[in-house]
């Protein structure tokens, strides 16, 4: 079944394109199962190859944008991944082959390695364990060197993108919540998000980031976290960027560890959560009524960083 459509200009997608892209351009994949992935994901449609690349493998998934926007995602993955993932604690995604537009599908698309597990949740994933190899994973960015060999800088979040300077997102913000209208405590989430525009900006130079870091790009195998994928968001950024599971999958001590594992001083806290409003007034209003886990997702997030402030 196709997924539903998320956006305005949203190409949609199904199972026979996928099996008639992949003849056309990675014939050795032909006559794969093409099974659809369903997900809150907003950027790509996901397809899973079960049994592709090896009999004893977990398989290969293809990963179609969506909408316009997504489209540069795989090759920023392809670019980048291969340097990072042996330098990471959690397993990434591996991009084993390009797709270019064909078939009457108009965006380059990709097909990457299966990465086996269900997504983090918050009602089951909300222990120490989680925030200790949260913890693990963004600390192993934040000491990734600025450049990596060969491979030259990599993307800068700036301003006006998440893992920017706040200020720049502010109109955004007051946009968002104006839109609302009385489906958020306006007062209550201007308050926070005001007080996290006003903490003292990042001092030093900017950091690796995932830069989204949420419950859906987060896999638990075994009861522990094991992968991390959608990386479309990568790059060097204010590193209280990857602060958003603090309010996005952890609560109580398991969001203490996580602070004091990082090491995260007053400033960047309030920059993390306004993070984490910013990332849930942007999702509220857009999906509101297209994606309910997604809004149920922000409804969390943004209900947990105005607590208490």
């Amino acid at each position: 079944m196709p997924s539903p459509l998320l956006h305005r200009d949203q190409v949609p997608t199904d199972a026979s394109l996928v099996s008639a892209l992949l003849a056309e351009q990675h014939p050795q994949l032909a006559g794969c199962a093409v099974v659809p992935v369903t997900s809150s994901g907003t950027d790509h449609d996901v397809y899973r190859l079960p049994g592709a690349g090896g009999p004893d493998g977990p398989g290969l998934a293809v990963r179609l944008p969506k909408i316009a926007w997504a489209e540069g995602q795989a090759a920023l993955e392809a670019r980048w991944l291969p340097a990072l993932a042996a330098r990471l604690p959690l397993a990434v995604p591996r991009v084993v082959a390009a797709g270019r537009p064909g078939c009457g599908y108009p965006f380059a698309w990709s097909v990457v390695t299966w990465l086996p597990g269900r997504q983090a949740d918050p009602a089951l994933d909300d222990d120490e364990r989680t925030a200790t190899d949260l913890a693990g994973l963004v600390g192993a960015l934040r000491e990734l060197p600025p450049e990596l060999s060969r491979l030259g800088g990599p993307p800068r979040r700036g301003a006006g993108r998440r893992g920017g300077p706040l200020e720049a997102l502010d109109e955004q913000v007051r946009t968002a919540v104006s839109s609302l209208g009385d489906r958020v405590d306006a007062r209550a989430v201007l308050r926070c998000w005001d007080r996290a525009r006003e903490a003292a900006p990042h001092a030093g130079p900017p950091v690796w980031a995932h830069g989204d870091l949420l419950p859906g790009n987060l896999l638990v195998s075994g009861g522990v976290l094991s992968g991390v994928i959608d990386w479309g968001s990568l790059g060097l950024a204010d590193p209280a960027v990857d602060l958003l599971p603090a309010w996005n999958l952890l609560t109580g001590e398991a969001r203490a560890r996580f602070r004091a594992e990082l090491d995260a001083d007053d400033a960047a806290w309030e920059r993390g959560r306004g993070t984490a409003v910013h990332q849930a007034v942007q999702a509220l209003p857009y999906y509101w009524d297209t994606n309910p886990p997604m809004v149920a997702q922000a409804q969390r997030a943004l209900a947990a960083a105005v607590d208490g402030v």
